[in-house]
Parts: C-alpha cells; structure tokens; sequence
C-alpha cells in the first residue's frame, strides 16, 4: 500500500525513521520493492478530440514512497555529474530554461545572417520513447568513465530510469557524449529535443551535412531511435532586395523543397 502525498508531509517527522531504514536496506541488497515499482497508467489526450489510441499518451503514477527515494538519490547524483553535461543542455541547468535555448539559438542565427552569412539551417529532431531507450550498461559505462561512486545505489537508478521523474535527467546524462560546437556549426539540447544548427555561407554545407550524419550515426549506436516523421529542418536566408527574413519548413519523410533528409537519413 502506498501513502498518499498529504500523510508524507504531515507525518514526516514519525515516518522519516522508518522510510529511512527501508531505503538504506533497499541500497544496502541493491534491490527496489515491486510495490513501489508498479505504476498505475492513466492515458491523457495528445488531441482536443482524441480517436485513436495513438492519440493518447501514457502517463504512470507512481509509488510516492519511490519517489522520495528518487530525490534523494538524484540529489547524490547531480552534483558528481554537473561538470560533464553538455554544455549546451538547457534542461535541468540551475538558471537554464527553454528561454536560454531560444535566445541562444536565435542570436546564433541572426549573427550569421546579419553579418552577411546566407543561410542558416536548422533540424530539429525527435526521438520515439526517448526516456524509455536508455541502456543502463552504456550509462553505467559513461558514469564509471566519470568516476561517479554511485555504484550502491545503482540499481536503483536501472529501476528508476523508466517510471519517474528522473528519467529526462538520466537521458540528458545518456545524450552528453555527443557534444559538437563550433563557429559555424552545433548541436544544441533541451532535455531530449536535440537541434543542429548550421551558419552557410557560400553554399558551403559540408560541416554541417556532416554533424547531422553523424548524430544519426550515433543515435543507432546507441539505440535511439529517430522518429523521422516528426524531424523537421527549417531554411532561414535573408532577403536582401525585401530586407526581411524568410524561412521554409521541410519535413522528414521528404516533400519540399526536395533536399531534406529522406525516410532513409539520406539527402
């Protein structure tokens, strides 16, 4: 039986020994009580006027006893791995939000253009189930490359990738191998919204072809899956007889203007 948030809060000071105990022996035997991984799966509408079970998405709620646990283990985990996340990762930054992300994309673009660079294009990816993708080996592997001591608790992080809340946080740790940053060209995140940002100037997409390759390259190596459908690249150029900006779209699965990436992640 699971405790409702209200009897946490107004009885902590009688429950925090006991809930104290329980967690230690949890980390102490690596291993995490079924009760408090079991979930319970309410779907909430994508649309206004949802027809389809693929219009609905799947939100668990889970054990509240779990996620006290997830707090205090992430509250471990944050601050050994703050010096190794991409520097260019906006979510789950102290003083970092979506905000950041545009502002930094937008004044990327518009230095580029103002300066008399051509183009700038943008593609915008999307992963199908991002969260639940991790593998717990690779991330082991990376935070062992770290050194982060979190080997007694890290069963617990296996089990906690999934259900809670901290699976953005994990995938954010997953994603921050691939880092690229250069005067004309980078890679940018928010949590699993990756976007790859290039400055053209004179026809030149080398640099830039290239980085979108390879982030595709080692999506597949590290078993993130692209959704190709919902991946979008947008064609910023300024007009110099109108003085004003103008942006096509592109999608995917092709259509367009006809140099987009194809359902095959080929140009």
């Amino acid at each position: 039986m699971d405790f409702v948030d209200w009897i946490l809060k107004t009885c902590a000071s009688q429950l925090s020994p006991v809930l104290g105990h329980l967690y230690n022996l949890s980390l102490s035997q690596e291993k995490v009580p079924m009760l408090w991984k079991t979930s319970c799966l309410v779907p909430v509408p994508k649309k206004s006027r949802p027809s389809d079970p693929a219009d609905y998405r799947p939100v668990a709620l889970t054990s509240h006893v779990m996620k006290v646990l997830e707090r205090l283990v992430l509250a471990q985990l944050r601050p050994q791995v703050r010096k190794f996340l991409d520097p260019l990762q906006f979510a789950y930054q102290p003083h970092l939000g979506v905000d950041d992300a545009v502002i930094y994309l937008l004044q990327r673009a518009h230095m580029h253009l103002d300066g008399g660079g051509g183009t700038v294009r943008i593609t915008f990816f999307d992963f199908s189930s991002a969260f639940n993708t991790i593998q717990p080996l690779l991330l082991g592997h990376s935070l062992s490359v770290w050194a982060v001591s979190c080997l007694m608790w890290w069963s617990v992080i296996q089990e906690l990738r999934r259900e809670l809340c901290s699976s953005p946080f994990l995938f954010t740790l997953y994603t921050t191998d691939f880092q690229y940053n250069s005067e004309s060209c980078h890679l940018q995140k928010f949590s699993d919204d990756s976007t790859v940002v290039g400055c053209i100037r004179e026809g030149e997409e080398g640099e830039y072809r290239t980085l979108v390759d390879s982030f595709v390259e080692w999506s597949e190596q590290n078993h993130l899956r692209l959704n190709v459908n919902k991946t979008r690249e947008m064609v910023n150029r300024l007009q110099e007889e109108e003085d004003a900006f103008t942006a096509t779209t592109d999608q995917g699965g092709g259509g367009g203007r006809g140099e987009g990436l194809q359902n095959t992640w080929e140009w």
